[in-house]
């Protein structure tokens, strides 16, 4: 009978270990929050090459890339493009006056005048555009927003102006082109605040895009996190009610489910 009974908990331990790894790789496979829509290429990162982790301390980062993207994705409607990406957060109700606040860094291999350009805008819940927070476009000297031939900005950014730390990026999501650079005016920004007043009360979700420029060379992104409205964050590594859990969390619990099946296997041999 004692036998029996640590035979049947050893069995359970094995299909929680299991249960678990399968629960961490589910993760890894679901790289952006639930609710969010993807357009293209997109994913969530640690501190990866020139892009450390943001000023808010998150153990990982939104980012939508051209490296991968879709043809017509990531435009800004009316400018044009040729391939990239767009990333939108689920849909928020709020009052009048309420703040919108989030980081955002620039990464491009893409230099010159009239390259790849970067976005972010508020949305209302029909798909309306409400207003175009930000704009960047590489430039070889100045600040790149907003970018050259696009929108001006609305959203108050810190700091306000925004240069390019020069050279070609070393950043895994421009996939073959991390480390290149095309002309004067490729590198990164680094991060970004991003302040915003919503003027009218209604439902809207923020959208980033990035889009290549002419060609499909010489790929650019766009990292973003810490996205609270009115001090309350829709980011999932800050308490989002539908975040997947860290994939490293995991596989932590399974290799204390691992110890579990150890110690009930020491049990039978004695």
């Amino acid at each position: 009978m004692k036998v029996a009974r640590v035979l049947f908990d050893l069995g359970l331990a094995g299909a929680l270990i299991l249960g678990a790894l399968a629960f961490a790789t589910d993760a890894v496979a679901s790289p952006i929050p639930s609710g969010w829509v993807c357009t293209g290429s997109c994913g969530s990162l640690g501190a990866n090459g020139v892009v450390p982790l943001s000023p808010i301390g998150d153990s990982s980062y939104q980012y939508v890339t051209t490296a991968g993207g879709k043809i017509g994705a990531g435009e800004i409607s009316g400018i044009g493009g040729t391939d990239g990406s767009s990333l939108a957060t689920s849909v928020f109700t709020v009052t009048a006056g309420t703040d919108l606040n989030f980081y955002f860094d620039y990464v491009t291999s893409d230099g010159a005048g009239y390259a790849d350009y970067a976005w972010a805008g508020l949305y209302t819940s029909t798909g309306t555009l409400a207003s175009m927070l930000f704009t960047a476009r590489t430039e070889p000297t100045g600040s790149i927003v907003p970018g050259l031939g696009l929108p001006a900005l609305t959203a108050t950014l810190n700091p306000s102006s925004v240069p390019i730390h020069p050279g070609g990026p070393d950043w895994s999501p421009l996939g073959g082109n991390s480390g290149d650079c095309y002309s004067a005016g490729c590198g990164y920004t680094g991060w970004i605040d991003s302040d915003y007043t919503i003027a009218a009360a209604g439902s809207y979700y923020l959208k980033i895009g990035v889009t290549n420029w002419i060609d499909t060379l010489y790929d650019s992104g766009l990292a973003m996190d810490g996205v609270t409205v009115g001090g309350a964050p829709i980011n999932p590594n800050q308490g989002e009610p539908n975040a997947t859990p860290e994939p490293s969390s995991l596989l932590l619990l399974a290799s204390g489910l691992a110890g579990l099946a150890g110690v009930i296997r020491r049990k039978i041999r004695a």
